[in-house]
């Protein structure tokens, strides 16, 4: 593994930990800099395509889920860890579907499910989005649905 100070090859593995999402992290230290660091493995499985609702086809990207989440999670109160998490399960879900093709539905579906119980303004946020909320009425609607689930 390459040092992303000095880019030495020369790390050593400290520490290592498999999550419940099945992504193996290494804690390492470089040899050369004595710089820590950590780094995620995950087994990468042939992943679906992503149909979307014009009915384009994409490859499945887990950035993307990562960067929607981040916008919807942004000044608030929720750790880097807790998204990483949100991100590894809605990738490992929808890798479980064992299908060669996912709705881009399914998987917002998922987003959404892990959010409202992370964070409901989040949850929110990424909701108006999603569901296409077009108008204030909506918005109202959808905060009073959460509201009436608790």
């Amino acid at each position: 593994m390459k040092c992303p100070t000095c880019g030495s090859h020369d790390t050593h593995v400290i520490d290592t930990v498999r999550d419940p999402g099945g992504n193996i992290r290494r804690r390492r230290v470089c040899r050369a800099c004595g710089r820590r660091f950590n780094t995620i493995e995950r087994v990468v499985d042939s992943t679906p395509l992503v149909v979307k609702r014009s009915g384009r086809r994409e490859s499945f990207n887990r950035d993307k889920i990562l960067e929607g989440i981040r916008i919807a999670c942004a000044k608030r109160p929720v750790a880097a860890e807790d998204i990483e998490r949100l991100v590894s399960q809605v990738e490992s879900r929808v890798l479980a579907m064992n299908k060669s093709e996912v709705a881009a539905r399914e998987i917002g579906d998922l987003v959404l499910q892990g959010l409202r119980e992370l964070d409901e303004v989040a949850y929110i946020r990424y909701a108006i989005v999603y569901l296409n909320l077009k108008d204030l009425e909506s918005v109202k609607r959808e905060i009073e649905r959460l509201l009436s689930e608790r």
